[in-house]
């Protein structure tokens, strides 16, 4: 009996190896690896939620963790004056200008395009939670290929124990309603994990490491 329970664990964890490896290779990094970007420039995220916040919420976070990565990124505050002074206010019309048009203003070598598709706080009867969503697209400035696409989610409600039965939890969501109510922005925290979730090296489905960090070339 001990004998058949160790193989199955030991076929449960060879399938699950082999389950990581294959979702590693659905992922197709030769365009990216071919381009190896050296700087990026972040558009002005799009906003599908209902939240204003959103776009500079997710915007002003979205710097660090691709810096940590190994990369140069184009200051965000220029970026959004150089679209300003010529007239381009709203992340839509933004996204749609050519890429070689971006390149030849900011020099960089990729653009990161970023939607936020949910963002603020909702209040499910028994429970109350702040969620940011967003998926995003690297594409090669010069040629206007995709080179990367990553989604990522985080919620104010991730590791919180329910405690206290059914009325704790109401009386805990109603808390976290009101706080959430009252604050400029709950969102913007959230927001800070889900932009590391989606702009950091991960095995699976991440970006690659950039020139400027030591783990560059490694994944």
């Amino acid at each position: 009996m001990i004998k058949r329970i160790s193989r199955l664990i030991v076929g449960a964890c060879v399938l699950a190896l082999f389950a990581g490896c294959a979702e590693r290779k659905s992922i197709d990094y030769s365009a990216y690896k071919q381009s190896r970007p050296k700087s990026i420039l972040i558009l002005p995220p799009l906003n599908e939620s209902p939240d204003v916040k959103a776009t500079y919420s997710m915007l002003s976070q979205a710097t660090y963790p691709l810096a940590e990565a190994g990369y140069y990124v184009m200051p965000v505050a220029l970026v959004d004056e150089t679209f300003r002074q010529n007239g381009m206010t709203t992340p839509a019309d933004i996204h749609q200008l050519p890429t070689a048009k971006l390149q030849e203003i900011f020099g960089a070598d990729a653009g990161l395009y970023v939607t936020v598709s949910d963002y603020g706080t909702r209040y499910m009867v028994i429970s109350s939670a702040t969620i940011v969503t967003a998926n995003a697209k690297l594409v090669d400035l010069k040629t206007g290929a995709t080179l990367w696409t990553g989604s990522a989610t985080a919620s104010s409600e991730e590791g919180r124990q329910n405690q206290g039965g059914l009325i704790g939890m109401l009386v805990a969501a109603a808390i976290n309603q009101v706080i959430s109510s009252v604050q400029d922005d709950a969102g913007y925290p959230i927001a800070g994990i889900t932009s590391a979730r989606l702009l950091s090296p991960y095995p699976n489905g991440g970006i690659l490491y950039g020139p400027r960090s030591p783990k560059y070339g490694t994944d």
